[in-house]
C-alpha cells in the first residue's frame, strides 16, 4: 500500500508523501476542472451533420438548454448531458501525455442524474481512476447549493436571502446540513455556496443570493452555512471574493473602487468569520476588479489578507471563466498564459471551469515564467482538502440511500419550516390572519399558480405552488377562486376583467406579485424595482372592487411599492419560498403560523435613493432630500410585523463603566402581550458617540430570535465583547477608545424600543 493511503498518519504526512511522488503534470492535474459542457465533448453533437447545419443546430440547442431570457428546456438539457456524460466521460476525467493522471475537479456532473444515478456514476468515476491511473487521486464533484443542492430531485429550500430573513442560524445551520447530507450521499464532495457578498444596491440582480446588507448578519449567517454543510464532510465554497454586487448602478461584476477601511469594515468581515470561525475550506474569487485590480489576480487580496493575515488553508478557484476574463474583461493580460501566470503568481488554486489558461501551466514552467513551488502549493492546497473530505479512504456513495436521503419526508418539513419563519409581515391593517369565517377567497396574480424558486435552484421535486396551498389548507365550507390577471412581465391587460370578477365575488382578494428568473437574477440587473410588466396596475384594478386586499411577494429583493402600498391592506414578503412554499404560505395567511421573520435589507421608497442602508455614516448636509424628507426606507433593515404585540423592558447595562478589553452584560425583558403566540427577533445596535474616525450612526451587534406564548415573558441577555466595540484606526489597527456608547435595543433599526449607555475608560 502506498504510503499517502495510509488513514493512520496525518493529513500534512498524507500530503506531502503523495506530492513527493507526483510529476509536474500530475500536479497541474490537480489545477483543473472539467465539465459536461466542455470543448472536448460539445462537438460530439454534431458529428455527422452537414457544415451548413451546424451552425443552425448550435443555436437552437443553445436556446433549448439556455434559453432567451433565462428559460431553458430542462428536459432537453438534461437528456444531452445525461448523454453526453454517459458516453464521454472517460475521455475528460484524465489526461497525461506520458502517464494517465485524474483531473482535479468535474464541475456539476452529477447534476441531471437521479441521486441513485448520480451516485452510481461516481462511484464509478472513482473507480475507474482508480484502475487507470499512475496514483489513485480520486476527484472532487462540485455543483452549486445556494439554497439546495442543485442536482436533481434534491430538496429545494428557501432562497438565500429568505433564509437570512429567519435572523436564526441555529435554522440556517440545520438547513446547510441537510444541503451537506444530500450532497454527500449522491457523490458531491463540493458545494459553491454561500454567497456571502453585502447587498446594498438592490438594483443588483443577484441580491436573492446574499444574506443582506449588514456585515453582521451576513458574518452569522454564513458562519452557520458554513458549517452546517461542512458538518457532512462537504467543502464549502465561499463566494464571490471580494466586494461583488456593489458597482456603480448596482450592476453585477462591475469595477468597484473602495477604500481599504470600507473594504475591511463592510465587504471582508462574512468571509473572515466563514475562514477563522468555520473553518471554510474554498473561497471563489469574484469577477470584479478592486480600485483596477481584478479580485482573481489581486496578490493583495488572495494572499496577503486571506493566508497571511486570516490563517486560511485551503484552495482558492476562480469564478466560472474569470481567468480568461483577465484577457477578455479586463484586458490586463494579453494572452490565456499571462493570464494563468497572474492568478497563480496571485495565490489562485483551481480554474473553474476549464479553458485554454491552465492549459499553459506547463509550458509557462519550461519557459521559467512561474515556479515549481508554486505548483506545489497548489497542488497541497486542494490535495489537503481531498484527504480532509476522505476521498482516499473512502470515495464511494450508497446509490440507495442516496435515493432515499433526497427530498425525503424529513427534509422537505424543514424545507416548509424555514419557508414559514422567513416570511415578513409588512404591513397589516387587521386583516390577517385571515378569519376562518371568510367563505369567499380570490386567488389572483402571475405567481399564485407557478412557484418561482429563483436562482441557482434544484429540479426534479414536487412543487407546492400558492393556489395548492391555500386549496389544501382552506375549509370545506370555503370557495377559493382562482385568476391569474395579467402574466409576469408582458403588458397584456386582457385578464384584467376576469380578475376583477372573482376578486367582487370574494371576501378578500390574495394577489401573488412579485418576480422570476425571467426578471431578476444573475445577469439580470435592473435601473427599476417596481413590479414588472402591469402586476401594478392588476393590485390597483382589484383594491377598486372594495374587497379587501393582501399582496404577497414572490422575490428575491426589494420592491418599490409607493403606487400601490396604501391601497392594499396587508403586504407579507415571501421570498422564493422552497418547494413546500404554497403550505407555508397558507399557514402563515391563515394564522397557524405567526410571521416572524425581518428584512435583512432595506426597501426604499423609490430606486433613485440606492445606494440605501441603515448603517450609514453622518452627512455633511442632510440625510434625505428637497423632495423626499424624513424617513428614507419604505420598510427600515429590521422591519416584520407579528401577529401579535411584544413588549420591551427593564433594561440594564452592567457595569457602566468598562476598560477596553473588559466585557459587560446587556439585559432586558420581552414579553408576549398580545393573543397569539409568535417570534420576535430582537435586536441590539450601538453607537459610538465621539470617535477619532467618524462612525457608522448605527451598528447591529446582537440579535435573537424569541418564541412567546401570550402573556410570557423572557429575560433576554447579551454579552458585549473588545471587539463589538473595536474599529479601525487611522493606521488600520482595532481599537477601543475611551468614550461614551449607546446601546440601543428594538424590534427593527428604525423601530427602537430600549436605550442605554456605558462609558469606556
Amino acid at each position: 500500500m502506498q504510503k499517502y493511503m495510509d488513514p493512520n498518519l496525518s493529513i500534512e504526512e498524507r500530503v506531502e508523501d503523495l506530492i513527493s511522488q507526483m510529476t509536474l503534470e500530475e500536479k497541474v492535474g490537480q489545477m483543473k476542472a472539467r465539465w459536461a459542457w466542455s470543448k472536448r465533448l460539445f462537438p460530439k453533437l454534431f458529428e455527422g451533420l452537414p457544415p451548413e447545419m451546424v451552425g443552425k443546430v448550435q443555436t437552437a440547442l443553445f436556446i433549448s438548454l439556455f434559453g432567451r431570457n433565462g428559460v431553458s428546456d430542462q428536459e432537453t438539457t438534461e437528456v444531452i448531458a445525461r448523454n453526453l456524460w454517459r458516453g464521454s466521460w472517460k475521455e475528460i476525467v484524465v489526461e497525461g501525455s506520458e502517464t494517465k493522471h485524474a483531473v482535479g475537479a468535474l464541475s456539476c456532473s452529477l447534476r441531471y442524474f437521479s441521486p441513485s444515478v448520480g451516485a452510481n456514476l461516481n462511484n464509478e468515476i472513482q473507480r475507474f481512476l482508480k484502475d487507470n491511473t499512475r496514483l489513485w487521486i480520486p476527484v472532487i464533484h462540485h455543483d452549486e447549493a445556494l439554497h439546495g443542492c442543485v442536482a436533481k430531485g434534491s430538496t429545494s429550500f428557501p432562497q438565500a436571502i429568505a433564509l437570512a430573513a429567519t435572523w436564526n442560524p441555529e435554522l440556517v445551520e440545520e438547513v446547510a446540513s441537510t444541503i451537506g447530507k444530500e450532497s454527500r450521499a449522491r457523490g458531491i464532495h463540493q458545494v459553491l455556496s454561500p454567497t456571502i457578498n453585502i447587498a446594498r444596491d438592490a438594483r443588483c440582480g443577484r441580491t436573492q443570493e446574499t444574506y443582506g446588507e449588514d456585515p453582521f448578519l451576513t458574518s452569522r449567517t454564513a458562519v452557520a452555512f458554513v458549517k452546517g454543510v461542512q458538518e457532512q464532510r462537504v467543502a464549502a465554497t465561499v463566494k464571490h471574493f471580494a466586494a461583488n454586487f456593489v458597482a456603480d448602478g448596482g450592476r453585477d461584476s462591475g469595477a468597484v473602487h473602495l477604500s481599504e477601511r470600507i473594504l475591511r469594515e463592510v465587504y471582508f468581515p462574512a468571509f473572515k468569520a466563514a475562514v477563522q470561525e468555520a473553518g471554510a475550506l474554498s473561497v471563489m474569487s469574484a469577477y470584479n476588479s478592486i480600485n483596477g485590480v481584478p479580485c482573481s489576480s489581486d496578490t493583495w487580496l488572495l494572499k496577503e489578507v486571506l493566508r497571511n493575515e486570516w490563517g486560511f488553508e485551503g484552495f482558492v478557484v476562480s469564478d466560472y471563466s474569470s481567468v480568461k476574463h483577465l484577457c477578455e474583461k479586463h484586458r490586463v493580460a494579453a494572452s490565456p498564459a499571462e493570464a494563468a501566470r497572474q492568478v497563480i503568481e496571485a495565490g489562485l488554486d483551481m480554474e473553474l471551469v476549464e479553458s485554454e489558461c491552465f492549459e499553459e501551466i506547463l509550458n509557462l514552467l519550461r519557459d521559467g515564467k512561474i515556479s515549481e513551488e508554486a505548483i506545489d502549493e497548489a497542488a497541497r492546497r486542494i490535495l489537503r482538502v481531498k484527504f480532509w473530505l476522505g476521498l482516499f479512504d473512502d470515495p464511494y456513495v450508497d446509490p440507495e440511500h442516496a435515493e432515499e436521503l433526497c427530498d425525503c419526508d424529513e427534509h422537505r418539513s424543514l424545507a416548509r419550516k424555514a419557508s414559514r419563519d422567513s416570511m415578513v409581515l409588512l404591513k397589516n391593517n387587521c386583516i390577517l390572519p385571515l378569519d376562518d369565517q371568510i367563505r369567499n377567497i380570490a386567488v389572483i396574480g402571475p405567481n399564485s399558480n407557478i412557484l418561482q424558486l429563483g436562482d441557482y435552484s434544484g429540479f426534479g421535486t414536487r412543487l407546492v405552488t400558492p393556489l395548492e396551498g391555500i386549496k389544501n389548507r382552506a375549509f370545506y365550507k370555503q370557495k377559493v377562486f382562482h385568476e391569474n390577471g395579467c402574466r409576469l412581465s408582458d403588458l397584456s391587460r386582457e385578464g384584467f376583467a376576469r380578475a376583477r370578477r372573482v376578486a367582487a365575488r370574494s371576501d378578500v382578494a390574495l394577489i401573488f406579485a412579485g418576480n422570476s428568473f425571467d426578471t431578476e437574477g444573475e445577469d439580470k440587473d435592473r435601473h427599476s424595482l417596481d413590479l414588472p410588466g402591469v402586476q401594478e396596475d392588476l393590485i390597483l384594478e382589484i383594491a377598486r372592487t372594495n374587497t379587501p386586499v393582501v399582496v404577497i411577494l414572490i422575490n428575491g429583493a426589494p420592491v418599490t411599492m409607493m403606487k400601490w402600498i396604501n391601497d392594499v391592506d396587508a403586504v407579507v414578503e415571501a421570498w422564493y419560498t422552497g418547494e413546500e412554499g404554497g403550505h407555508a404560505i397558507a399557514e402563515v395567511l391563515f394564522g397557524d403560523h405567526s410571521p416572524g421573520g425581518k428584512l435583512p435589507v432595506t426597501f426604499p421608497r423609490y430606486a433613485d435613493q440606492l445606494p440605501l442602508y441603515y448603517g450609514y455614516r453622518p452627512s455633511g448636509r442632510h440625510d434625505d432630500y428637497a423632495d423626499l424628507r424624513g424617513s428614507q426606507a419604505l420598510f427600515p433593515f429590521g422591519h416584520g410585523l407579528s401577529y401579535t404585540d411584544f413588549k420591551y423592558g427593564n433594561l440594564q447595562v452592567t457595569p457602566e463603566t468598562i476598560s477596553p478589553q473588559q466585557s459587560l452584560e446587556v439585559t432586558f425583558e420581552l414579553e408576549n402581550i398580545g393573543l397569539h403566540k409568535g417570534d420576535e427577533v430582537v435586536q441590539l445596535y450601538i453607537t459610538d458617540v465621539v470617535s477619532s474616525i467618524s462612525r457608522p450612526t448605527k451598528e447591529l451587534r446582537r440579535f435573537r430570535r424569541v418564541s412567546l406564548d401570550p402573556g410570557h415573558k423572557e429575560l433576554i441577555q447579551f454579552t458585549l465583547t473588545h471587539d463589538d466595540l473595536a474599529f479601525l484606526d487611522s493606521c488600520m489597527n482595532p481599537v477601543v477608545e475611551p468614550g461614551v456608547f449607546i446601546i440601543s435595543i428594538g424590534s427593527s433599526s428604525e423601530d427602537i424600543r430600549l436605550k442605554g449607555s456605558f462609558e469606556v475608560v
